[in-house]
């Protein structure tokens, strides 16, 4: 079978058509589940890309390459009946699949790129029209083939990524980005190999995943060039803002016991009693002394009501702010 693909299509120069087929109606689409939907969408708005291969063109091709005739499981539906096939039923229900001879990989990339060829013919066929409901179902139907294809080609080689992955001798690179980068470029190499060219996938795409490794590489070191430490949530958490914050009200609250003391205020002594009653003012209460006192306390001294001393609290606590932003926190 390798004998007989194509050999003058280069991996660079696959065929690619980009065909603007229309849409179906809106009351087609609608009637689509949703995942049928977005596939649909990107069937209709990206490039076709398939390697090509002698016996697409037979009318056998469908049998040769899934077992049977392509017929939609019931009319209104948008896939295929599937036929019975080992490597793919033991990758979709992810039981370990045996290392793939030559032939059985080609026959895998010819199923896979059988199925693009059909979608690219549906396109041009369609080229500039409405697709009717049964054009979009049919061609639904190749897409979720060609994604079951890919899928499987990927499972099969994806323990590929994480061997190279380990043997890649790289310090301070993360072993989940390397991952995930290798796994994209196992995808970019699943679209592009050509099998008929006689090498087997895997010395194919570990070109391409160790140039990806490269790559995160060469941006690890672009990042630590510019961050050189690793970020640090403690350092982050400086508390120089609450520190000038204490200060300021230290500094706030010496500067009104200087205006109280000097009466830079110009208090009456009234409001100078009252205030030196209210808050205790030049009294230790450690050793003793009185501590501040109520309102009705301080009333009974001055000889007011309790609320005609609020008031004198208020208006000298006014005086003695009005003196602070001017002295103070104006400077």
């Amino acid at each position: 079978m390798g004998a007989e693909l194509v050999k003058d299509v280069k991996n660079d120069e696959l065929p690619q058509l980009t065909l603007a087929a229309k849409p179906p109606t809106g009351a087609v689409i609608q009637a689509l589940a949703v995942e049928d939907q977005v596939l649909l969408t990107k069937l209709l708005t990206e490039p076709v890309e398939f390697v090509d291969h002698p016996d697409f063109a037979k009318r056998s091709a469908d049998k040769k390459f899934f077992g049977g005739p392509a017929k939609l499981v019931r009319p209104n539906a948008t896939r295929f009946a599937e036929f019975p096939d080992d490597i793919s039923d033991a990758a979709r229900s992810g039981e370990r699949v045996p290392t793939l001879s030559y032939e059985q990989e080609s026959h895998i990339f010819n199923r896979y790129n059988y199925t693009r060829r059909k979608i690219a013919q549906l396109l041009k066929k369609n080229a500039g029209k409405r697709l009717s409901a049964a054009t979009t179902r049919e061609l639904l139907a190749w897409g979720h083939r060609m994604l079951a294809c890919r899928s499987v080609i990927v499972k099969i080689n994806m323990p590929l990524v994480l061997a190279m992955a380990k043997r890649t001798r790289l310090t301070n690179i993360d072993f989940n980005e390397m991952i995930s980068e290798g796994n994209m470029a196992l995808l970019r190499s699943v679209e592009k190999f050509d099998a008929g060219r006689g090498y087997k996938f895997s010395t194919y795409s570990c070109r391409a995943i160790l140039k990806s490794f490269s790559r995160v590489a060469m941006r690890a070191s672009r990042y630590r060039g510019k961050f050189p430490t690793e970020f640090d949530p403690a350092m982050e958490r400086s508390d120089y803002v609450e520190s000038r914050r204490i200060d300021h009200e230290a500094d706030c609250v010496d500067e009104l016991k200087e205006i109280f003391l000097n009466n830079l205020a110009e208090l009456s002594e009234v409001e100078r009693t009252v205030i030196t009653e209210r808050f205790a003012l030049g009294r230790d209460i450690d050793k003793g002394e009185d501590g501040p006192k109520t309102l009705e306390q301080v009333g009974k001294i001055v000889g007011v009501t309790k609320e005609r001393i609020r008031q004198i609290q208020n208006n000298a606590l006014k005086k003695m702010r009005i003196t602070l932003e001017e002295r103070f926190l104006a400077a």
